[in-house]
């Protein structure tokens, strides 16, 4: 009975932990392929081995010569055609799993957006708020300065009436 790695422990010493298996082995396999051949190594390398194969087929005595050029180089055609037909299907394949790829950032990118666009409004609506009770609290000021100077109207004049004599006493 084997035991599932404990991933709150280090592993000791002589332990391995397994990669895991991937299930897109073969998705990453056509991306390789797809880059490799975009290189100008590839190029170089593709163009080396058909002049070493048509320089051997030309050169080479007769016994040696495995393609012949009278026939027009029927087997490096072959090979070449062999090639170009898996190359398109790999590419093919190599750019659907970009474009899955691009579909999700585009995804995240738009979440992100909305993430942006709502704290933009809601920082904007505090703003206006902060701005709001600022005008609320001077005009408060204001009023309370202007009831200060009505009371002490009114005490002035309440004084002036308590220095006054008052009818029937």
């Amino acid at each position: 009975m084997a035991r599932s790695p404990r991933l709150d422990a280090p592993l000791g010493r002589g332990t391995t932990r397994q990669k895991p298996t991937s299930r897109d082995r073969f998705g990453r396999f056509t991306e390789w392929v797809a880059r490799a051949m975009g290189t100008p190594a590839f190029l170089v390398i593709l163009s080396l081995f058909c002049i070493l194969w048509i320089g051997w087929n030309t050169l080479m005595p007769d016994h040696l010569r495995f393609d012949d050029a009278a026939l027009g180089f029927t087997a490096l055609t072959l090979m070449l055609s062999l090639q170009a037909s898996y190359a398109a299907p790999l590419i093919l394949l190599a750019q659907n799993r970009q474009d899955d790829r691009d579909r999700v950032q585009i995804e995240q990118d738009r979440q992100r957006a909305e993430r942006n666009l709502a704290d933009t409004e809601y920082l904007a609506r505090e703003i206006v708020a902060l701005r709001m009770s600022l005008e609320e609290r001077n005009s408060q000021i204001v009023t309370r300065d202007v009831l200060r100077q009505e009371l002490k109207a009114l005490l002035a004049e309440l004084d002036g009436q308590d220095d006054k004599p008052v009818a029937g006493a």
